[in-house]
């Protein structure tokens, strides 16, 4: 887009439509020439099939009262053609960002202002409760003001349909034809606070006694089991130290400093579980308390960090892979056990998520199903086959996980319980969680994962992604870590190519997305994408082999290891 072009989108936001602390702030964003000017309305901020999320701040490009009003008057637009002549609900959550609990009542005034009752939390809560409530409480809809782990300067807003699971096709695509139809001039703020019903801390119970039922198997030494946990300055210190403690784990330290709600997540550089300098506080404070297991979550609340002791006894953070391999073959372990597995089970997760899971639900007699990234595709799954499947548990790389359909969402709290419920097993039966996770190893594979992030911000980072994306499609790697590629995965083509006999088939099980994936003859695998939600190009590396023994696992994991850079390299990455 041009400089002018750019320059009159903006005197757009100087009109009667906008409040005069918008206006002022456009207008000195023209006067002084800024170069925050094009970034801020060269596009529209994208509401995309899951919401938006973005920077905060005036403009087309940036989250604000006048983007969030637009999203949320062609929502309001959408209940009401999809559920005529009946009272319409929406429940609304907001973590603890900077403008959230703003946001939210903005959010709230333009839905009352269409006559939509609203259910509205008083403090901030985490995202997996407003997944809880929106079916709990019946509602049509739900709202979360999210911007998940990104930086502070980052907020967003998820939309949530009525079965608790966030929005899919077609309500998805009906929904964005709705906001992108809607002028600014045409959203209701004038809220009526007669239909807000305040949504307080009997509902964290509520929530709670849920996670409870849906999570735990065997009460055995809980008492025992030494827990450190880190809300990292986010919404979970209102559920999580109550839920263990209402399981009754009694040892259980809290990284107080982390414990203090903020936007500004001041004491990490990242309030990311996947990263573990984000739960260096807590893995210090586990040598002073001798603690078994850490624990960290997000600032919404949904994804969980855990690091356990390795064989060495020292603090080591599990990926998202490795976490969600321990957590669902102990819950099938648990459902064999218990004789409620019938043929008619299935467990959840995606195509950038390791094969592992293919192999253990193999193992346990139990479907796994695969979905495009994104939680929302696991609680589609769930829907789909409702009545004629059970689903048991599901989760993704990214440090996400479920414990059964009372959440249709990634949610820490249940997943907590349930991994300190593993690790008191471990230790009352002389283990650790990192040999358990050995000894699965050794009955179903032995993979290793790696996540290689490339990061390009701003418009011209956006085109250098688009461009990485077409020479991989075009020119796909022929050899990688020196095994052939044998198949080639195009999830946007929805196609299929068996490199030996050049014969391409149809992928039409799994709706499109700008995914590739890369299959090597000896099971390497490699997926690239875009981020939906932030300005990076993402590689997942998965390598494997087999073992039989806690020593070859020692003397095959820095092979393994050294293979996940050998991909980088031949990736130029």
């Amino acid at each position: 887009m041009s400089v002018q072009s750019t320059l009159d989108k903006a005197k757009l936001w100087l009109g009667e439509a906008f409040d005069e602390e918008t206006r002022t702030a456009v207008q000195t964003l023209i006067d002084s020439n800024s170069p925050d000017l094009e970034d801020s309305f060269y596009r529209e901020l994208e509401f995309g099939t899951g919401g938006m999320r973005g920077v905060m701040g005036v403009g087309t490009n940036r989250l604000n009262k006048y983007t969030l009003g637009q999203a949320t008057q062609g929502l309001a637009n959408y209940l009401h053609q999809s559920f005529p002549h009946e009272e319409i609900k929406v429940a609304i959550a907001y973590d603890v960002r900077h403008n959230s609990k703003e946001f939210g009542k903005i959010v709230a005034d333009v839905l009352t202002a269409n006559g939509i009752k609203v259910l509205l939390f008083k403090e901030h809560r985490p995202t997996p409760e407003l997944s809880f409530t929106v079916r709990n409480k019946q509602c049509n809809a739900g709202i979360v003001l999210t911007a998940s782990h990104n930086p502070p300067e980052y907020n967003g807003y998820k939309v949530y349909w009525n079965d608790g699971a966030q929005i899919v096709p077609p309500n998805d695509e009906n929904i964005i034809r709705e906001v992108y139809a809607t002028k600014f001039e045409d959203i209701k703020f004038n809220g009526n606070d007669d239909l807000i019903e305040w949504v307080g801390e009997d509902q964290d119970d509520v929530y709670i006694d849920a996670c409870m039922e849906n999570s735990l198997y065997q009460n055995v030494g809980r008492d025992n089991l030494n827990i450190v946990f880190t809300s990292i300055h986010g919404t979970t210190y209102t559920t999580v130290p109550k839920a263990l403690a209402k399981a009754g784990f009694k040892k259980v330290d809290l990284v107080h400093e982390q414990m203090i709600p903020s936007g500004n997540f001041p004491t990490v550089d990242s309030p990311n579980p996947e990263e573990p300098a984000a739960l260096s506080m807590a893995t210090d404070l586990a040598e002073i308390t001798n603690a078994d297991i850490v624990i960290g979550t997000d600032p919404d609340g949904d994804r969980l960090g855990i690091a356990v002791r390795n064989l060495e006894g020292k603090m080591q953070l599990l990926n998202g892979n490795q976490t969600n391999t321990i957590l669902t073959y102990y819950i099938l372990d648990r459902w064999k056990k218990a004789g409620k597995i019938t043929g008619k089970e299935f467990i959840g997760s995606t195509i950038v998520t390791s094969d592992i899971f293919f192999d253990i639900a193999e193992k346990f007699g139990v479907d796994c199903k695969v979905g495009l990234t994104g939680f929302k595709w696991i609680g589609k799954m769930i829907r789909d086959f409702e009545g004629q499947e059970k689903f048991i548990c599901g989760g993704e790389e990214s440090f996400g996980f479920m414990t059964g359909d009372f959440v249709r969402d990634k949610d820490s709290c249940g997943s907590i319980l349930t991994a300190c419920e593993i690790a008191a097993w471990c230790k009352a039966n002389g283990t650790t969680v990192y040999q358990y996770l050995i000894d699965i190893y050794k009955e179903v594979g032995f993979y290793y994962e790696g996540l290689i992030n490339v990061v390009r911000k701003g418009r011209t980072g956006a085109e250098e992604i688009n461009q990485m994306m077409s020479d991989f499609r075009n020119n796909p790697p022929k050899e990688i870590a020196g095994s052939p590629v044998a198949e080639l995965k195009d999830f946007k083509e929805q196609t299929m190519l068996d490199v030996a006999t050049g014969e391409k088939s149809v992928m039409d099980d799994i709706p499109k997305s700008n995914v590739l994936i890369f299959y090597t003859q000896d099971g390497t695998k490699v997926c690239v994408r875009p981020s939906g939600t932030e300005p990076k190009i993402k590689f997942y590396v998965s390598v494997k082999d087999s073992i039989h023994s806690q020593e070859e696992f020692v003397a095959k994991l820095p092979k393994l290891q050294e293979k996940i850079n050998l991909v980088k390299q031949d990736l130029n990455l």
